[in-house]
């Protein structure tokens, strides 16, 4: 059974039938998929959630507020992450717009919270009509591939240079997880009885409770997530700062890695319904004050780490299931996060990263496009903003636009 959706010339993608029923997921399930689906999770509940934090802090939002986005970021995107990789039985992790939420931090110094939240309603229907237009996806088919993967390279960069300060900096946690990695991932055998990446995990929790550095601490108690709505103020001031820029944030940086993440490992993503749900869920994300869905590059990236093809949906699974858990008791787990030393974060993502790393760089370098490849790399790498639009979208602007100029025999081959 192929699990690739129907003809792309569909402008909604069908989903694949007959769709798999628990018993199917259950055999297709194994330690791999379940692994790489709690690295996911692990990712997406560390660093990024102290994105959350931080911006949330810069508007001065109350306790119950932060708890209620991150609740909304993962509760309802792990509902929406099961759903579609069920139906599309491939691995399509959703969560929230990274550069998106350092976007709104710097907009609450001078914006309210309900004007932010008019500015969440308004983002959500513009992508879900331009999801439905079917002109996402035409975007998506025109733009190069090597340019679109040597922009994911130059995102997903930051990764391995954390794993290398993290060692440089702590080697007594990072070390530990090398090596345990590099093990596993050498010796065949081993590998097989313990993924590698699980394996790096298991070695920093051992590495961080004997260095005796798991330290939660505040004094708020509560340990259940309870939702707070936001009456949405719409004010031109906050949608002409944020609306635009929070959609090119969705459509094109996050769901363009998304895609080309997806792509690279043999998936074929149904682009224009993925650009539909997140407008779509992206409306339930702002009644709960939380910031737009996307299909994002790097928890799809390992989703897609290892394993079959064919049962990595299994990881998507996992790790949506897992995410709605998280956001359910989120302030819990956000102290225990947020408790775990930095350079054990940074070591596992960059571990995690390293093989979608080296495929990005392979399918941005490999043939054709070399040049704009190079400059979209670049520029997505140097984290230049413009416009409150991020270095990722710079970096495809900047690439097609230098590969049209030097490179233009390559587009029409």
């Amino acid at each position: 059974m192929d699990d690739r959706p129907t003809a792309e010339t569909d402008l909604f993608e069908r989903p694949v039938r007959p769709v798999v029923g628990p018993r199917g997921i259950l055999r297709d399930l194994g330690p791999r998929y379940a692994a790489n689906g709690l690295i996911g999770l692990v990712f997406s509940c560390t660093g990024p959630v102290a994105v959350i934090l931080a911006a949330g802090a810069a508007g001065g939002l109350s306790a119950p507020q932060l708890a209620s986005w991150i609740f909304g970021v993962f509760a309802l995107n792990g509902l929406l992450t099961i759903v579609m990789s069920v139906a599309y039985r491939q691995p399509l992790g959703f969560f929230w717009t990274i550069p998106g939420t350092v976007l709104v931090g710097g907009s609450l110094t001078h914006l309210s919270w309900a004007e932010v939240v008019g500015a969440f309603f308004v983002t959500a229907a513009l992508v879900t009509v331009l999801g439905a237009s079917g002109l996402v996806r035409r975007v998506m088919e025109a733009l190069p591939m090597p340019i679109v993967m040597a922009m994911v390279a130059g995102v997903f960069l930051k990764f391995g240079i954390d794993l290398v300060s993290a060692l440089g900096a702590d080697v007594a946690i990072a070390a530990p997880m090398v090596i345990v990695f590099l093990l596993l991932s050498s010796v065949a055998v081993l590998g097989k009885w313990m993924p590698p990446i699980l394996g790096a995990l298991l070695a920093g929790v051992g590495a961080v409770a004997l260095s005796g550095r798991f330290s939660p601490s505040g004094t708020d108690s509560a340990v259940f997530a309870a939702p707070v709505f936001t009456a949405p103020q719409f004010t031109w001031s906050a949608i002409l700062e944020l609306v635009v820029p929070l959609a090119i944030t969705v459509l094109v940086v996050q769901n363009g890695q998304g895609i080309a993440v997806l792509r690279s490992a043999g998936h074929n993503p149904p682009v224009n319904v993925s650009a539909i749900a997140c407008g779509l869920w992206s409306f339930l994300a702002a009644c709960v004050g939380a910031v737009s869905t996307c299909l994002t590059g790097p928890t799809n990236a390992l989703l897609v780490s290892s394993g079959e093809r064919s049962r990595q949906y299994t990881a998507a699974i996992t790790c949506g299931t897992l995410a709605i858990v998280f956001g359910l008791f989120a302030p819990l787990f956000v102290r225990w996060m947020i408790a775990a030393p930095a350079s054990f974060v940074a070591t596992l993502g960059g571990l995690a990263m390293l093989k979608a790393l080296q495929g990005a760089f392979v399918a941005g370098f490999a043939s054709k496009h070399t040049m704009g490849a190079l400059v979209a790399f670049v520029v997505t790498a140097s984290n230049i903003t413009v416009w409150n639009i991020g270095a990722a979208f710079w970096g495809l602007v900047a690439g097609v636009a230098v590969s049209w100029l030097m490179e233009r025999p390559d587009f029409s081959r």
